[in-house]
Parts: C-alpha cells; sequence; structure tokens
C-alpha cells in the first residue's frame, strides 16, 4: 500500500462529499437561515443535538455560533428525555444532526420539542428518513462515499455536516453584518482576543512623547525635537496645529547628502508632506498591516479633526505578539 496515495484517497472522498454538498444547496438552506435569522432576532437560541460521531459535529456548530453572538447550546437527545429538555423554551429552534435520520433517540426527542413550541430541523444525509418526516424542516447534505474503506465509519457525511454547519454560521454572520470588533467581544482571551481588542491608542506613544515642530522650524530645531523625544521623525504642524508633514532621518540624510551645511535652514522645503498615518480610533492589528505592506518604521496617529495625537512606533508592536 502506497501510504500517500491511500491519504490523498481518503481526503479525496471527503472533498468530493464537500463539493457535492455545495451542488446540492437549494431552497431549503435558505429557508433554514432565515429560521435562524428569526430566532436570533428573537432573543431566542438554537439548540443542537446529535449523536455519535455528531455529538462532536454538533457541539463545534453550537460553538461556532456562539462565538459569532448567536445564543446556542448542545442538548444531549436522551438526557432531553430525562428532564433535560426544560432548557428549551418557545421560539427556540433546534438543528437535529443524524447521517441516517433513523436514530430512535434522535426521532425520539423531536415530539418533547415540538411541544416546547420548539421548531426542529433533520440535518441528514437523507431528506426522506424517520428523522426528517418527523421535524418541521430539513437541510440535507450529500455524501457520495465514506472515506472510512469499510464504508462504516463516519468520516465524509461528518465532514459535510460540519461544514454545512459553519456554512450556516458564516453566511449569517456576513447577513449581519458582524465585524471584527463585535467578533473580539467574545474572544477576549489570549492571542485572539489581543488582536482584535487593541486599539491604536493602546499601542501608540502619546502626544507627550511626540516630537511636535511648526513649519517654521529650522533642521537644527527639528533633529533637537527628534533627540529630545527619541523617536524617528517629527511632526512638522502648521499654526492652527495640523500636520503639514513630517521630517525623519531619512529626510535629514538626503538632505546632508545635497547640502554641506544645512542645519540653519528652514526644514518645511524638505518634509515628507503626505507620510503614512492612522486614526486613533482603529485596531492595533491594522497598524501592523500598514507597517507590512509600506515597509515603514512610525505611523503618525492623528484625530478626527487631523491633528496629530500620537506615534505608533514598529519596534513596540512585537512585544505586544499581534499576528
Amino acid at each position: 500500500m502506497n501510504i500517500l496515495e491511500e491519504a490523498r484517497h481518503i481526503l479525496k472522498l471527503e472533498i468530493e462529499a464537500m463539493e457535492a454538498t455545495s451542488r446540492s444547496l437549494d431552497a431549503h438552506f435558505e429557508k433554514i437561515l432565515a429560521l435562524i435569522e428569526k430566532t436570533h432576532n428573537a432573543a431566542r437560541k438554537i439548540v443542537f443535538l446529535g449523536m455519535g460521531k455528531n455529538v462532536f459535529v454538533a457541539r463545534k456548530v453550537a460553538a461556532t455560533f456562539n462565538s459569532t453572538g448567536v445564543s446556542s447550546i448542545f442538548l444531549d437527545p436522551v438526557s432531553a428525555l430525562h428532564g433535560d429538555v426544560g432548557v428549551c423554551k418557545e421560539g427556540d429552534l433546534a438543528l437535529l444532526y443524524s447521517n441516517s435520520g433513523e436514530s430512535p433517540e434522535m426521532v425520539t426527542a423531536v415530539p418533547a420539542l415540538k411541544r416546547l413550541g420548539v421548531t426542529t430541523v433533520c440535518v441528514s444525509r437523507d431528506a426522506t428518513s424517520a428523522l426528517a418526516q418527523a421535524c418541521d424542516h430539513v437541510l440535507s447534505y450529500s455524501v457520495p462515499a465514506e472515506a472510512c474503506p469499510l464504508n462504516l465509519a463516519p468520516t465524509a457525511s461528518t465532514t459535510a455536516a460540519m461544514a454545512l454547519g459553519d456554512a450556516l454560521a458564516m453566511v449569517f454572520l456576513k447577513k449581519r453584518g458582524f465585524g471584527p470588533e463585535e467578533f473580539a467581544k467574545f474572544h477576549p482571551s489570549g492571542t485572539l482576543g489581543r488582536t482584535l481588542l487593541l486599539k491604536v491608542t493602546d499601542v501608540m506613544r502619546d502626544r507627550s512623547r511626540l516630537a511636535v515642530i511648526n513649519s517654521s522650524a529650522t533642521v537644527l530645531e527639528a533633529l533637537n525635537a527628534i533627540t529630545e523625544r527619541k523617536t524617528g521623525l517629527a511632526v512638522v504642524v502648521d499654526d492652527a496645529g495640523r500636520m503639514v508633514g513630517v521630517f525623519s532621518d531619512g529626510d535629514f540624510r538626503r538632505l546632508v547628502l545635497k547640502n554641506k551645511n544645512p542645519l540653519a535652514e528652514k526644514v518645511l522645503p524638505y518634509i515628507t508632506r503626505q507620510p503614512k498615518t492612522i486614526q486613533q480610533g482603529m485596531l492595533a492589528v491594522e497598524a501592523l498591516r500598514r507597517f507590512e505592506e509600506s515597509r515603514i518604521n512610525q505611523l503618525v496617529v492623528l484625530d478626527e479633526f487631523e491633528f496629530p495625537v500620537g506615534l505608533v512606533e514598529a519596534q513596540d508592536l512585537p512585544k505586544l505578539k499581534l499576528v
């Protein structure tokens, strides 16, 4: 047996299941998405049920919805029939995962859910199964063949089921206009939260550490300001305090190469008039992206009126471990 070829064959079967599921999407998907939206807008929750391997599929899809601000829980169908169904309330939406759609525990749970006013959706490979007939709605996926050589272990089917759940969650996320800042509210810990929650104002050097000079200043005065503030550039402002440009170490080196005695000259003719800037309310990760794209070392931070309020130095970002 060629191990790598066998592995590629297994992956190919799983890919084929997702491609087949993609092709089979129809109005049923749109209907289920509308039900999810109705449930969410009514401040109700989505209940996910599954048996066997589908326990993990249902738990994962529930976690994905939770992470995007859609209240969701996993409910064990056996425990549901012994009191745990009490977690459900009228107006909730239940998605019941079963590959065959014939699991007796799943089928038996449906009447208990319906009695509480829960709308039920069968998520299955077989749209004509007992579970599909018991539920209010059906969302099916297509699996030409399991990746298991014995065609027994759930493999391609669980992959397709999970991908279909992800599709529901991500399409609903996009439909709601759910952005990075909302996402960050549900991921406050670790690298992800640090990346999404930190704003430019959290990482910038504030105005007290910013070298600011008037447009009438000399090159010598610019150098003194840069040295005093221990930074790589001076922000040049007009009489109203608005930025007109920056004078950097690089600007000074280029000037010296042209002029042997530049210190007494006015700085204005030698400034960079359109430096890279960033607004103070933006996320810190955006500053990192601009550093990577432009290969610069400093970003002047501006407020909403275009007044300079700080400076982000590239050398300050690695310690924050932004990714």
